[in-house]
């Protein structure tokens, strides 16, 4: 009997402890369960942040390509840019009127003719159109960018320049081709005063026999023809008038260069007289 009831207490107690088990095993079955889907909930929010962030790259590509590329086609999806047509100039004051003499820098003294509207790419202009006599050629110029002109000096300018022109000339220890360039921007500025600075520092005043390169007499006789037609416009005299009175200013007296070369011409030797005898 004994040994009976000990089998039937050991068969109770095997099953508790199977029971046990059992319940364990579920436990930590669910509990994996439980963590797997936690991973797999963590993986997708970060695979649909990157997604996220993919997707807003790309608009802000789209964007830039839109913004740079005008030309490239656009898709259905995309907006269109708005596209302003301009059909007329802004308007803006005429300072000058027509048979007025202004000063462009790049050619000199020119007078305006008449003032036009031309159509250029599909936009209504209004110009000045310059006649420039001495060139013996025609400009136009748009009334929007009218601040590139300037009107003839006044007296007192023309006093100064004078003075200017009497004054030494300041002749720098630098490259020609350094000087050169001062010179040119000096020229092609269309300032009156930077003009009668050019013509006193490449005057070489009554010494004609002084050596002067073709680079030099050309910046000089530049200087010296613009501020000339400048001088004769605002004196209202002839061009032998204003010339004199440049002349007077610089010490210059072509007439007597040209006697003292031909007198000192006169009085030399004949050079190799043997060999033409």
């Amino acid at each position: 009997m004994k040994n009976i009831l000990k089998k039937i207490l050991n068969k109770k107690k095997t099953k508790k402890v199977v029971k046990k088990k059992v319940k364990s095993v579920k436990k930590n079955i669910k509990t994996k369960k439980v963590a797997k889907l936690a991973k797999v909930k963590k993986v997708t929010k970060v695979l649909n942040k990157k997604k996220i962030v993919k997707e807003t790259k790309k608009k802000d590509k789209d964007k830039v390509e839109l913004k740079t590329d005008p030309l490239r086609i656009p898709k259905n999806n995309e907006q269109k840019p708005e596209i302003k047509k301009v059909k007329k100039q802004e308007t803006e004051k005429r300072l000058f009127k027509a048979k007025d003499y202004v000063v462009y820098p790049k050619h000199g003294v020119g007078q305006i003719t008449e003032t036009k509207k031309i159509n250029i790419g599909g936009i209504d202009v209004e110009t000045y159109i310059l006649k420039f006599e001495k060139d013996k050629a025609n400009g136009m110029v748009p009334v929007n960018k009218q601040s590139h002109l300037r009107p003839l000096a006044t007296i007192n300018q023309i006093n100064k320049c004078v003075s200017i022109l009497k004054s030494k000339p300041k002749i720098k220890r630098s490259m020609w081709s350094r000087r050169a360039q001062e010179y040119e921007a000096k020229i092609s500025s269309g300032k009156i005063y930077d003009l009668a600075e050019v013509v006193r520092d490449l005057n070489k005043g009554d010494d004609i026999m002084i050596d002067q390169s073709y680079s030099e007499r050309q910046l000089f006789e530049k200087a010296y023809e613009r501020l000339l037609t400048e001088f004769q416009m605002v004196m209202g005299s002839s061009i032998e008038d204003a010339q004199k009175k440049l002349d007077k200013a610089l010490k210059r007296n072509l007439e007597n260069q040209v006697k003292k070369v031909e007198e000192k011409l006169d009085t030399e030797e004949p050079i190799n007289q043997e060999l033409t005898e």
